[in-house]
């Protein structure tokens, strides 16, 4: 219950999104505009600050860092072995299939300072530096392969593998800002969690589902219950002191990134069956989240 009061200004942020978007002037056009600025400037520059200005520990980080990769590895290759399934549509797999082992990052680093103040968030900017280009990798690769578009270029274009990149090679050159500079970067950075949140409401639709429910139920399962399982059972082998244990669950647990719609329907992919999975995940993601924390802290 504890954990669930901690996720409800989060889930409410969502909840606003959806509602303004539905009820008022601030329709879905001006949502697509904020998502856009939201996914090129203000979550990068979040993501670079907080990746730049982490301690990377690798003595005491590494042990969380390989059980978050780990986690999301067996999702990638779960992911992918639905693709084998007779009668799977490859156009639908290709673009959800990202579904099961993304994560909203957004989510993510608003969860983690309220679980775990400034040392949670820098767990969990490392889990997202390490994670991220795995994922987009992961996500891009599939959608590349069935459009017959440049898979490299992809890459080095999103913003958020940039970002993380950037961020590391910040940190291990030790760059510190002007004292100006870094106030407006960590401005800027503050603006996204909110209006990321609220973007992910606005953008929740479950039309598209219906082409493919089979293949949505295994995406869901993968991404809300086997990578949580994944991350308990890698935690208990591995020990992780609690207050890590705690991130790196509530990591597995997340739901989905928000931008895989985005994604798919950028890369010519089907993207109302993808934003249908996105809405079923953040939607699962309310009560997954706190469900898995009190699996894990009675196992």
């Amino acid at each position: 219950m504890s954990t669930a009061w901690l996720l409800l200004p989060d889930f409410l942020l969502i909840l606003s999104g959806f509602l303004l978007c539905r009820h008022t002037a601030l329709n879905r056009s001006v949502w697509e505009s904020i998502e856009k600025i939201v996914y090129f400037l203000l979550f990068p520059v979040l993501l670079f600050n907080a990746i730049m200005k982490s301690p990377l520990q690798p003595g005491q980080t590494l042990p969380l860092a390989g059980v978050g990769v780990a986690t999301v590895g067996v999702g990638v290759l779960l992911a992918f072995a639905l693709g084998r399934w007779p009668g799977v549509a490859g156009r639908l797999h290709a673009s959800g299939a990202q579904v099961a082992f993304r994560f909203n990052s957004f989510v993510a680093l608003a969860l983690a300072e309220r679980l775990g103040g400034s040392q949670g968030l820098a767990w969990m900017a490392l889990l997202i530096a390490l994670c991220v280009p795995l994922c987009n990798i992961a996500a891009v690769w599939p959608l590349a392969r069935h459009g017959g578009q440049a898979y490299h270029r992809e890459l080095l274009r999103n913003p958020l593998i940039l970002a993380t990149l950037g961020g590391l090679l910040a940190n291990l050159a030790g760059l510190r800002f002007p004292q100006p500079v870094a106030t407006t970067l960590d401005r800027i950075g503050l603006a996204a969690l909110p209006l990321g949140l609220m973007a992910a409401g606005a953008g929740l639709q479950l039309g598209g589902l219906a082409r493919g429910p089979r293949l949505a139920a295994a995406l869901l399962a993968i991404r809300h219950a086997v990578l949580p399982l994944v991350a308990i059972g890698l935690v208990a082998a591995v020990g992780l002191p609690p207050a890590q244990a705690t991130v790196v669950v509530a990591f597995a647990a997340l739901p989905t990134a928000s931008s895989a719609y985005v994604l798919a329907a950028r890369m010519g992919g089907d993207g109302p069956y993808t934003a249908g999975l996105v809405t079923v995940s953040t939607l699962l993601g309310m009560v997954s989240i706190a469900a898995w924390l009190a699996v894990l802290r009675t196992s």
